[in-house]
């Protein structure tokens, strides 16, 4: 199907992601979900959010988009991608809603406060520690959206997740590449 601005208004800066990957030789690839996680975050009445590579801003402002009245923290490692993600997240409107915190994201994670209502995935492949850190992080019954399970150590991610005791999840878009999960 073809994205038109009508139902993406942040097209410009998904395919803007696109294009400075190519010139910047980075591995900034745009979740090609982003109005599910609007959806997702509208759903579950987002007041926390948390995001896990940043990119230059587009799955941030979905997030943001679907719950109006939410902050988002997002983390990115590239100095670059921060700048240009800040410059999209003002010019949208919604430069007061969204921190984007430099560093990796084992440096940053540790520093932030429990309570988030949804968390999303979207660095180059989820760890264990990544999801020790969201399971830390999310408050009960909080929405984890988990992409690039096919990359790393997404097998042991992934099987993580399917731990009933402690998740409820459905490996639901991208043919098995995303899990959308509920933290029991």
């Amino acid at each position: 199907m073809a994205r038109s601005q009508a139902s993406d208004p942040y097209d410009s800066i998904r395919a803007g992601t696109d294009a400075h990957r190519r010139a910047h030789g980075c591995r900034a690839y745009p979740f090609s979900e982003g109005p599910l996680l609007g959806v997702i975050a509208a759903a579950c009445d987002a007041k926390r959010i948390l995001e896990l590579g940043t990119a230059l801003g587009y799955t941030a402002l979905w997030l943001a988009h679907g719950a109006p009245a939410a902050r988002v923290d997002t983390i990115e490692r590239d100095p670059e991608h921060v700048r240009i993600a800040r410059e999209n997240f003002a010019a949208a409107g919604c430069g007061a809603r969204i921190t984007a915190h430099l560093g990796d994201f084992e440096s940053v994670l540790p520093k932030l406060t429990p309570e988030f209502d949804l968390g999303f995935f979207d660095g180059f492949g989820p760890t264990l520690a990544h999801l020790a850190e969201f399971r830390r992080l999310l408050r009960p019954r909080g929405v984890l959206v988990s992409t690039n399970l096919d990359v790393g150590r997404g097998d042991d991610y992934r099987a993580a997740l399917a731990d009933p005791a402690r998740w409820l999840t459905s490996f639901a878009a991208e043919d098995g590449r995303t899990a959308i999960s509920i933290k029991l």
